[in-house]
């Protein structure tokens, strides 16, 4: 299987089943001397981690990881990091009754089509659950940011027809309440909303939004390769997303050009200013030096508990009735997961950075 490796000078490489013994990341191209402890990457995972909440999995998994190589008395030695995460707690019993059955809204049918055979164990590799290893990858790349003083938030912005008010936004309460939402009262309002559609045996999905300060200008690549494009990339990588928007996104296609372009300006301290940033702080495929900011549309969960129609491999149309254990709603625990794959992608562009010009290849070699 191709296509388990992510980033050029920044690069990752994940492994491992939904119901297999483990899973886990290999990344290489970490410079030494980053200080990394389990606890660094362990409270990015817990995030991520099933069974915390009425309203994600039950499954049980304390999803420890253990540092295997790369890091040694409490830093990074500049060779290949390996993080291991095992699976304590698979049924896979559970999944018996679909072996021979297309679940929809899952990758079963195609996965099926491409290799004319499927993990139907929670669905392999393409689990939600591998996401895992992305998670433990992305925290050893905030780690790396956080050098440079980039700072990303990620959170929940909707959950169906539920919207946070940002005149509310309180960056605290996204730790703070189960749905990862900095505005208590929207949380409280998508709660509700969730538990009628759980009394129903149906899911839901949400809008993640994204913002990165600190990034300076210059980072990103002109043609085929543009930050926005690349970061794209990343973000479509997760399983359950079905649309990004950067900036103001769709509206822009409801603008004039006066009216979506941002201007620039000085401000009184001669620095460089937008009064706008429709763009959402990337022009041209490079960073502009302001919030890049983007928003990801998450689909609802596919395993529900509602009959469904589908298909068997015998030909047959049928009524599917999904055991096991899921999430109502996947939003919540996808935000570090859109948290991870925006850190490895600015890592990776950061120090793609330093190649772009003679001056900075020289200051980097003194």
């Amino acid at each position: 299987m191709a296509g388990s490796i992510f980033g050029k000078h920044f690069q990752i490489s994940t492994w491992g089943e939904s119901h297999g013994s483990a899973l886990g990341v290999v990344i290489d191209g970490c410079p030494a001397g980053i200080e990394i402890s389990k606890e660094d990457i362990q409270k990015d995972l817990d995030r991520r981690r099933p069974g915390k909440s009425p309203f994600s999995s039950p499954r049980k998994e304390k999803d420890e990881v253990e540092i295997l190589s790369g890091v040694f008395e409490g830093k990074t030695t500049g060779t290949p990091i390996s993080l291991i995460v095992y699976n304590t707690n698979q049924r896979s019993y559970d999944y018996s009754e679909i072996s021979k059955l297309y679940r929809p809204g899952h990758a079963d049918f195609t996965y099926d089509q491409k290799y004319g055979f499927r993990d139907y164990r929670g669905g392999g590799r393409s689990s939600g659950r591998e996401t895992t290893a992305r998670v433990a990858a992305g925290a050893i790349a905030k780690k790396i940011l956080k050098e440079f003083n980039v700072d990303i938030t990620a959170y929940t912005l909707s959950i169906g027809p539920i919207e946070i008010d940002k005149s509310k936004f309180d960056k605290k309460e996204i730790l703070n309440n189960y749905l990862a939402m900095p505005d208590k009262d929207a949380a409280q309002a998508a709660a509700d909303y969730l538990q009628k559609q759980m009394e129903k045996e149906d899911s839901s999905g949400g809008i993640i939004e994204c913002v990165v300060t600190g990034l300076p200008s210059g980072v990103g690549e002109p043609v085929f390769e543009k930050l926005d494009a690349m970061l794209a990339k990343g973000i479509f990588s997760i399983g359950a997303v079905k649309g990004l928007e950067f900036g103001i996104g769709f509206e822009a296609a409801k603008k004039t050009g006066w009216e979506n372009n941002d201007f620039f300006r000085y401000d009184e301290e001669g620095k460089i200013t937008k009064l706008t940033n429709h763009a959402g702080g990337i022009s041209g495929g490079i960073s502009d030096g302001f919030p890049i900011v983007f928003r990801t549309a998450i689909k609802p969960t596919p395993s529900i508990h509602r009959m469904q129609q589908t298909i068997n491999k015998n030909g047959q149309n049928v009524d599917i009735q999904v055991e096991g254990r899921h999430d109502p709603i996947i939003v919540p625990r996808a935000v570090i997961v859109v948290e991870a794959m925006t850190a490895l992608t600015l890592v990776d562009y950061l120090f793609q950075r330093i190649f772009s010009r003679i001056d900075l290849i020289k200051k980097a070699l003194q």
